[in-house]
């Protein structure tokens, strides 16, 4: 029941999702102002704004300007829903684990649309998502915030030796998301992070592969890897653990 009712709520919240990774980064107001068309300027009517189905309904073009909507919005909206009624499966026993994985997935959601368009992590996404997390854990399980704070230091710790060594290759904005998962997935954000290396490696010698050498001089943005590590180790993390506890220790 609790995945029926947060496929909706999804929707919803992607919507609200593609305006944070549109005003966020552009120093915007998230919560005042009408949304506006981007390509013409003319305030988006309520019934021209609903989730996904107003795309479908339009055709996937504006009703003012008959400019294209980008199929991206759409797709938010859809993931966050999927992601909301996942997490809701998962967690369907665990109240705080629901609470927390409903946050910690927006905030990948929100990370991984501006790491696409703009290569950037907003470090007021970041900011938010981290006091919020906080908080949340410190209300509803406070036992579990000294393995939160550990999880925080490690991945964050690791990314940040990462930077170092190769700074073109990871930016402080991945330093900071992984902290922030690590925050959120506790012990699980090492499964998470081995997921985003071998996924960003796949693409990696994938694009190798296509295009050659020159492949190595294309900035490829890694959020939406530690985004997929992410919820990964949301949604399987602690059976990832415990699988390569037993099969290894």
């Amino acid at each position: 029941m609790s995945a029926i009712l947060l496929f909706p709520a999804g929707l919803l919240f992607g919507s609200f999702l593609t305006v944070v990774a549109h005003r966020v980064p552009r120093g915007e107001s998230v919560v005042g102002g009408r949304s506006m068309c981007p390509a013409c300027g003319a305030q988006i009517a309520a019934r021209d704004n609903v989730p996904l189905l107003s795309w479908l309904w339009l055709r996937g073009r504006a009703r003012c300007c008959g400019e294209r909507i980008p199929v991206r919005y759409p797709l938010t909206e859809l993931a966050t829903a999927l992601l909301f009624a996942a997490t809701a499966l998962v967690y369907a026993d665990d109240a705080v684990m629901l609470v927390l994985g409903l946050a910690f997935a927006s905030t990948l959601v929100a990370v991984t649309l501006t790491d696409l368009e703009l290569r950037l992590i907003p470090n007021r996404v970041l900011l938010i998502s981290a006091v919020a997390g906080v908080a949340l854990a410190a209300a509803l399980d406070p036992s579990s915030l000294p393995e939160r704070a550990i999880g925080a230091i490690a991945a964050g710790g690791l990314l940040f030796a990462v930077a170092l060594a190769y700074p073109k290759g990871m930016g402080l904005g991945d330093v900071k998301l992984a902290a922030v998962m690590g925050l959120y997935l506790g012990r699980s954000v090492g499964a998470a992070l081995l997921i985003a290396f071998l996924a960003g490696s796949l693409v990696g010698l994938g694009l190798i592969a296509r295009h050659g050498a020159g492949a190595r001089k294309r900035a490829i943005p890694f959020g939406p890897f530690l985004a997929l590590g992410g919820v990964a180790g949301l949604l399987a993390g602690p059976e990832m653990v415990d699988w390569y506890l037993e099969t290894f220790s």
